[in-house]
């Protein structure tokens, strides 16, 4: 039997490992190979190995065909075992993102070896008549081999590798087999770490959201091209059409199983830009976003995209018994509170919610169980708090271009409509359990004029009546910028200022100033910089996200920091980078960046450097000089309608 690649590697654990490894391979292959969706697992038994033949039969494999198989299959094994032999037998049919197969469906048939550690995948293509056809060029197997204690080494075996077919998509090119493939295999057979989520898309069907998001994905994209926020378009874009993606197909689900044709309504409680409102209102949903600042994009939806200015606070002039779902997407503050709202808006309301930013109904949310990540520790919360509300909550991943992906859905209610008082009973105790600190300030309105009543712990928090969200701070309406970019320009000027100064005096301290080269400078840990400014400097910078790193970071003009130290940025070794590392998404998204502002800015390096600047003009993306500087424009263009 051919050998194509090998690996060897040392472990510590069992054959275990290597199982959990083929497992994802075989259920989530498009982890790896990323022009696949998912695949559909069918047919999963236990077979012995005198039965394949038949079995190989009733997949369309004929006779002549299937003694090739076998004999494949069987290399290596001696034959007085067969009759023990116990194999594990399942067909999976590929999902790709993009159909470049019309109506043929492609599928492995796969078989575990328990006894011999080894799994082979058999493809066979199947014609929309149900005609079956098996590729045997494309026939492999991947082999777990015991070397030593403790050292192992995993095989690909090809059936004829000379005429291996690649499409990139069912059929991975060879050398993406054995170097990206197998090397992936043996991590997750050493890490053996299990995940603390569901998996991906675990509450639908892959296959239609594989095709709804490729029709989403194709109708919206050009949304990237007028977008006129500050945040990155495409990650936004394409992560409200995946959340929308999810959404349609799990309303379509719902309508299906409950005999409904009319498509559901919703409400977007913190919709920011919109966008996944737009989308679903184009989609044929009737519904609204609410958000407390609106936002430049707003107004270039058009009519038909419902969206307002407003702070939502937790009461009954928020609650929606009109509507189907509450959607709580990224919601911050407002996302403990959105299967409250749900289940007090009315006994058919249901939610689905993305947190992100970690926040309890009056604050920001405290940690109280080391041994779980901060973000599964908030999932569990938000999901404590859904089950105390009444919900039978579902949880599931999403595909999306965020670390925070993990969605709570509540469709149901785990009690009947009589017994509401009694669970309103549960929601009122356990949400006035949550406050914290020694009392919340609550405003209540009356026809002499609004007072303010300071409530303590041993009084009754809550105030029972409208008014039922007291101590809950919505956000602002004007957004505050604590990223250092709103500080004073000359307070930023003169930290820059001092501490290229001193990285500049390193080079001359250490010898590295030689006469006639331009000084790179030393480098200084952040710690290290942060004893160069004075005490009133760093708590000014301490109120700001991420502190001096961050403003460090936003002058990367004249900054690297990496690794926690800090370099005087060196223009030339960007310029002079060799083409094959050119290319990276990071170098896209520079010359995105600076082709957008070029000579937009003043160069530092030209008037502050003793040097000057190691560029010449011409190459220079900043500005040598006045006579060198022109203004910023950057046009709003109008959206078109989807529809």
């Amino acid at each position: 039997m051919p050998k194509l690649f090998e690996i060897k590697f040392a472990d510590k654990s069992n054959t275990g490992g290597f199982w959990s490894a083929i497992d994802v391979w075989i259920k989530k292959p498009h982890v790896v190979n990323k022009r696949l969706c998912g695949v559909k697992e069918t047919q999963s038994k236990n077979v012995g190995f005198e039965e394949l033949g038949n079995i190989l039969l009733t997949h369309g494999i004929d006779t002549s065909e299937s003694k090739d198989v076998l004999t494949f299959l069987n290399s290596g094994v001696e034959l007085e075992h067969d009759k023990e032999r116990l194999l594990s037998f399942c067909v999976r049919t590929f999902i790709p993102k993009v159909n470049c197969y019309g109506t043929t469906v492609h599928k492995d048939i796969i078989l575990k070896d328990l006894n011999t550690q080894r799994v082979s995948f058999l493809p066979v293509e199947e014609s929309e008549e149900g005609t079956a056809f098996l590729r045997k060029n494309n026939i492999y197997q991947i082999h777990l081999l015991a070397e030593k204690t403790d050292e192992w080494t995993l095989e690909l075996h090809l059936m004829r590798p000379d005429d291996w077919f690649s499409d990139g998509v069912a059929y991975p090119k060879l050398p993406w087999l054995g170097g990206e493939l197998l090397p992936k295999l043996v991590r997750w057979a050493t890490e053996s770490k299990t995940s603390e989520f569901k998996s991906t898309l675990s509450l639908l069907p892959v296959e239609k959201y594989s095709i709804m998001y490729q029709q989403l994905k194709d109708k919206y994209k050009e949304m990237v091209k007028v977008w006129p926020e500050v945040t990155n378009p495409e990650k936004f874009v394409f992560e409200d059409v995946a959340i929308a993606t999810y959404l349609l197909v799990l309303w379509g689900e719902e309508r299906a199983e409950k005999g409904l044709t009319v498509k559901q309504s919703f409400v977007d409680l913190g919709c920011g830009n919109g966008l996944l409102v737009h989308i679903l209102s184009n989609e044929g949903h009737p519904g609204k976003g609410i958000d407390v600042r609106k936002r430049k994009i707003w107004d270039m939806y058009g009519p038909q995209t419902h969206l307002e200015e407003t702070a939502i606070t937790p009461s009954d002039s928020f609650l929606f018994p009109g509507t189907d779902w509450l959607i709580g997407n990224h919601s911050d503050e407002l996302t403990p509170w959105i299967p409250v709202i749900a289940a007090r808006s009315s006994f058919s309301c249901r939610y689905f919610v993305l947190p992100c930013c970690f926040f309890d109904f009056y604050g920001k949310y405290q940690r109280r169980h080391c041994k779980k990540s901060q973000y599964k520790e908030y999932i569990d919360f938000i999901s404590e708090v859904s089950t105390v509300c009444g919900f039978n909550t579902e949880e599931d991943c999403l595909r999306i271009p965020s670390t925070k992906r993990v969605c709570l859905v509540g469709k149901s209610r785990s009690y009947q409509l009589s017994d509401e008082p009694q669970a309103e009973e549960w929601r009122d105790k356990y949400i006035q359990g949550r406050q914290t600190g020694s009392g919340v300030t609550v405003r209540e309105s009356n026809a002499e004029g609004e007072a303010e009543h300071h409530h303590d712990h041993s009084e009754t928090d809550r105030i029972h009546g409208t008014n039922w969200g007291a101590g809950f701070q919505p956000r602002e309406r004007i957004e505050t910028v604590r990223n250092c970019a709103a500080l004073p320009r000359d307070f930023v000027d003169g930290i820059v200022l001092c501490v290229a100064t001193s990285l500049l005096g390193l080079a001359r301290d250490e010898g590295g100033d030689v006469p006639g080269t331009w000084n790179t400078g030393g480098r200084l840990s952040v710690r290290e910089v942060a004893e160069l400014l004075e005490q009133e400097t760093l708590q000014v910078l301490k109120k700001e996200c991420g502190g001096l790193q961050t403003l460090l970071k936003n002058n990367h003009q004249v900054f690297r920091v990496e690794g926690g130290m800090v370099h005087i940025r060196d223009w030339r070794v960007q310029a002079q980078r060799p083409r094959g590392l050119q290319g990276t998404r990071a170098d896209s998204k520079r010359k995105h960046l600076i082709s957008g502002a070029l000579k937009t800015r003043a160069c530092w390096f030209h008037a502050h450097h003793p040097h000057g600047c190691p560029l010449q003009a011409e190459e220079c993306a900043f500005a040598h000089g006045p006579d060198d500087l022109r203004p910023s424009t950057r046009p709003l263009k109008k959206m078109k309608n989807s529809n």
